[in-house]
């Protein structure tokens, strides 16, 4: 492929062997090329991992024995490359053929801005979006926006909390300056709390209409699989602990557990009860450390505790519904 606009494409393959080519496929149709792709074997086991002779000659093969999870995995990718923009894209996310058109593109149309979300509409279910960003409500929760919602035209272009990590777009200088993800993470929210601690910075997270990609969602671990629940509910209130930003944080703290307990309860539903306090069990043991870095990235916030909560959701029926929080763009 003849590059065309300066960004390098990561994908993450774990168990990936049903859906990498259909990506691969729908990257080798863009009306805008990449610079580069790279592709990490993420540990698959056995006759699920991938190999170099199986791909088309433009990727750049990448190969681990272990699983790095897909924050570590990410961050691996990310290191020796030198374009001015990182996209990282799922193995089972199909970009439409003028997806990467559609972030140069935006690159431009908003020059100050450091992180874009792609649209995304569910694969196997026609005119249903599969999230338009990334949602932060006030108790201490993200979901996805408007995921699951019949939506047959895109949300309009606007500002979101963070983007969604299955086909994001960041600037490598802003990547390497709040570290890639936390490796701790492993998978699972690593993508909010990178949108959060850009929001600390006083980065905010365009979501685009114009850019868009079928997702098929949750191919490796399952979405109520233990693997899926524990990383989950740690990662979850990491985000909370180590992001939560000021006065904010007495404040909400009281919220915050008061939905965690509730959670916790209806997990019984689904036989997880014991596995969500291994969870939390396992989060708070590493209250040190997440403290440590809450201090830290506290000291370093550029910006007003009352402009991070602004840029969160507050209605208790938009968490019950997963509706849609798209902003106009604010002049910056």
């Amino acid at each position: 492929m003849k590059p065309e606009f300066d960004i390098t494409v990561l994908i993450v393959a774990y168990k990936s062997r049903d859906t990498i080519r259909r990506c691969l496929a729908a990257l080798e149709q863009q009306t805008c090329a990449p610079a580069r792709v790279k592709l990490l074997e993420n540990g698959s086991p056995g006759e699920e991992r991938l190999v170099a002779d199986e791909l088309p000659d433009w990727v750049e093969f990448v190969s681990s024995e272990e699983n790095l999870g897909f924050a570590g995995g990410n961050n691996l990718l990310a290191q020796d490359v030198e374009t001015d923009w990182l996209v990282l894209l799922n193995p089972d996310a199909f970009p439409h053929s003028d997806w990467i058109s559609a972030l140069k593109a935006a690159t431009t149309r908003f020059p100050e801005v450091r992180l874009f979300g792609s649209t995304q509409f569910a694969a196997d279910q026609s005119g249903v979006l599969d999230g338009c960003g990334d949602v932060y409500h006030g108790f201490g929760l993200a979901y996805r926006s408007g995921y699951g919602k019949r939506w047959p035209s895109p949300p309009p272009t606007g500002e979101v909390f963070g983007p969604c990590g299955a086909a994001l777009l960041i600037r490598r200088e802003t990547w390497q300056a709040l570290g890639g993800f936390d490796d701790a993470f492993f998978c699972y929210n690593e993508d909010v709390d990178l949108a959060y601690r850009a929001r600390l910075q006083g980065w905010p997270t365009i979501q685009l209409a114009e850019a868009q990609i079928d997702h098929l969602g949750y191919g490796s671990s399952g979405r109520r699989s233990e693997f899926a629940t524990f990383h989950g509910v740690r990662n979850r209130l990491w985000v909370f602990l180590r992001n939560t930003p000021g006065w904010a944080f007495p404040l909400l703290a009281p919220l915050h557990a008061a939905i965690t307990l509730a959670l916790w309860l209806s997990a019984a539903r689904f036989g997880h009860f014991t596995l969500f306090g291994k969870a939390l069990g396992a989060a708070l043991k590493d209250w040190p450390r997440i403290m440590r870095e809450r201090r830290a990235l506290q000291a370093n916030r550029k910006v007003k505790v009352s402009e991070i909560l602004s840029a969160m959701t507050w209605n208790p029926f938009a968490l019950l519904t997963r509706a849609a929080d798209v902003r106009a763009p604010k002049e910056r």
